[in-house]
């Protein structure tokens, strides 16, 4: 849905580079829980809160700064039709600051499952194990942020479609953002070197 929003407000290509620093973030969370570091976010309901917190305020605010432009940017467009890109890293990093706490818990949970011991080193296990759930997220992000991205191309031309669009991104990123400040705290739950309880 983030990416969806990034591309129908600003095109394919700021949709993509969302994916990209998504990517990034999901890939930290992998090695987190490779090494065990999600673990203390399990154990610390604090740290949890904290994080969900913030980046439920983080969308919020990307949400209230879509409508803000949107607002503005309601007259039509003169000229070539073109998007106004922030920079790539500001898109990248905005991606990846999008992170879901609960991600590295999935990580923790589902990995393990999948784990041989008599296979090699768990943590290796687990690392290649999220690197592919990164990779194939990465293409399904980029393809979905593809068809939003055209389908805020078909807004270009119409400034009332555009004043929509732009509209139910920002709703979009707000609704994620208070969703996610109300998501329940996890389950306490035990991974054992060889896999999940």
């Amino acid at each position: 849905m983030y990416v969806m929003a990034r591309a129908i407000a600003q095109g394919p290509h700021a949709a993509v580079l969302s994916a990209v620093g998504l990517a990034l973030g999901d890939l930290l969370q992998v090695v987190a829980s490779a090494v065990g570091l999600s673990a203390l976010l399990t154990s610390a309901p604090a740290v949890f809160s904290v994080l969900k917190f913030a980046g439920a305020a983080y969308l919020v605010v990307l949400g209230a700064l879509t409508l803000i432009r949107g607002i503005r940017a309601t007259g039509p467009i003169e000229g070539k039709p073109g998007r106004q890109q922030p920079p790539k890293r500001s898109l990248i990093l905005q991606g990846f600051l999008a992170l879901n706490p609960k991600t590295a818990l999935f990580f923790l949970a589902f990995l393990p499952q999948f784990v041989d011991p008599r296979a090699g080193s768990t943590s290796a296990q687990i690392l290649t194990f999220g690197i592919a759930f990164v990779v194939l997220g990465f293409c399904t992000n980029s393809l979905f942020g593809c068809l939003g991205g055209k389908l805020g191309d078909v807004a270009r031309s119409n400034s009332v479609f555009r004043a929509i669009t732009r509209f139910a991104s920002g709703i979009i990123l707000i609704t994620l953002g208070i969703a996610a400040a109300y998501m329940p705290p996890p389950q306490h739950f035990s991974v054992t070197k060889g896999g999940a309880r």
